[in-house]
């Protein structure tokens, strides 16, 4: 599929997707004759990963690792025992990071939406 269906598809801009080309999180698979950019579905998936981590504030480094890892893991030949062992620990503390930062922002939601309330009864009060 052509850039505009994959922007259609994931809700990132085509900038984005762009700038996620240069920054080499995501290539698209292939390019036509007249050079457009062709995308598969396994890479409209890896830019649902990336837009699933933008929120939590995840570098373009970290992405670039965390997608790295990844992708050695489910390789057709996946690393020898210890160097698998290790990337699994580093994905899990990857894990780690991504639970405490959404515990972060449900508190945050919790603050908002708890002032929200506050302005809510305020505007009923007056009523």
């Amino acid at each position: 599929m052509q850039i505009g269906e994959v922007a259609e598809r994931t809700g990132l801009s085509l900038r984005t997707i762009r700038h996620y080309e240069e920054v080499g999180l995501v290539v698209p698979s292939a390019r036509t004759k007249g050079g457009f950019r062709l995308y598969t579905a396994s890479d409209v998936d890896r830019l649902m990963v990336i837009r699933r981590m933008k929120p939590l504030d995840f570098s373009l480094e970290e992405m670039r690792d965390l997608l790295s890892i990844t992708d050695r893991l489910a390789s057709d030949q996946p690393p020898p025992g210890p160097e698998r062992e290790r990337l699994r620990e580093r994905l899990d503390t990857y894990r780690k990071v991504a639970e405490a930062r959404c515990e972060t922002l449900r508190a945050q939601l919790m603050a908002a939406e708890d002032f929200a309330a506050t302005l809510r009864r305020r505007l009923g009060a007056r009523d």
